[in-house]
């Protein structure tokens, strides 16, 4: 089975401290359900029609694993704690 990849982009942040609350309950729910953090932050450089927003890159072992975190009590309140402060995009994709 390949690897599954959970891409998360922010295309606004609106209350950065909503971000922080999110982030404190959030990376410790996805490591616990299996999420490894391969990148975050800054993009280094864009290229086309890319944009120079916030961008976090985690691996699962499945698709199924990473749908599991996402839906988790635990992430889910990660979720809550964000509620409006920010406007993102996240999709998971399955690796080659």
């Amino acid at each position: 089975m390949p690897k599954a990849y959970w891409v998360t982009t922010y295309r606004a942040i609106k209350d950065a401290d909503k971000v922080a609350a999110y982030a404190k309950l959030a990376g410790p729910a996805l490591t616990a359900a299996g999420g490894r953090f391969l990148a975050r932050g800054a993009p280094s450089a864009v290229y086309e029609l890319g944009l120079m927003e916030r961008t976090v890159l985690i691996e699962f072992e499945t698709v199924e694993q990473a749908v599991a975190a996402h839906d988790s009590p635990a992430y889910q309140a990660a979720l809550a704690a964000l509620d409006d402060g920010a406007d993102r995009d996240m999709r998971i994709v399955a690796g080659a």
